[in-house]
């Protein structure tokens, strides 16, 4: 392994953890109806599970009303069934042709929570970024004592693992702060 090779792993793997933030940011929940709160929702169906948006395409027509369309209608009892069993508490309705979720205004106190949600996945993230740091560093150590590279690119390529470093926790900062500006404005 070279030192290219180290930094561009931690690369990968830093960023995979920031997508992986954006990922868990999208399902939670806002004052606005969103695709993304039904994402986490898995549905028993054909003999296996499925996530709905492989099951059916989903919409927010509507800033309080998220519509699922299945692309199977014999899908549609156990796309709500799904729902219902969820933790999300939703009411889902559905017209035999297409589920409506109305999504009721967020409380100030349920806000807060999930203010609390986002800063807890915002420091698992940057935990574990600092985690593939110390490994990217451990490498570098390792290449420099077998002698693959010298201390001087050991010293660079540490460098360069602790700017990268900077960068994808205030990536990881950044998203969660929109997140949680756009949970604590009114729908």
């Amino acid at each position: 392994m070279s030192a290219d090779e180290v930094l561009l792993d931690v690369e990968e793997r830093m960023e995979k953890a920031v997508n992986v933030l954006k990922d868990n940011l999208a399902g939670i929940r806002t004052g606005r109806a969103n695709p993304g709160l039904v994402d986490s929702v898995r549905v028993e169906v054909y003999g296996s599970t499925m996530r709905i948006k492989e099951l059916a395409s989903v919409g927010a027509p509507e800033p309080t009303q998220v519509v699922i369309r299945p692309y199977d209608a014999g899908t549609i009892k156990d796309i709500e069934k799904a729902i219902v069993a969820s933790d999300l508490g939703f009411n889902p309705q559905s017209d035999g042709r297409l589920i409506r979720i109305n999504i009721p205004p967020l409380s100030t106190e349920q806000r807060k929570k999930m203010v609390g949600r986002i800063k807890e996945l915002t420091e698992e993230t940057k935990v574990a970024i600092r985690n593939v740091r110390r490994d990217g560093n451990k490498a570098a150590d390792q290449l420099q004592k077998d002698k693959a590279i010298s201390e001087d690119t050991r010293d660079d390529t540490k460098d360069s693992i602790q700017e990268l470093t900077k960068t994808y926790e205030s990536q990881a900062t950044e998203s969660a702060k929109n997140r949680e500006a756009e949970v604590m404005e009114d729908g």
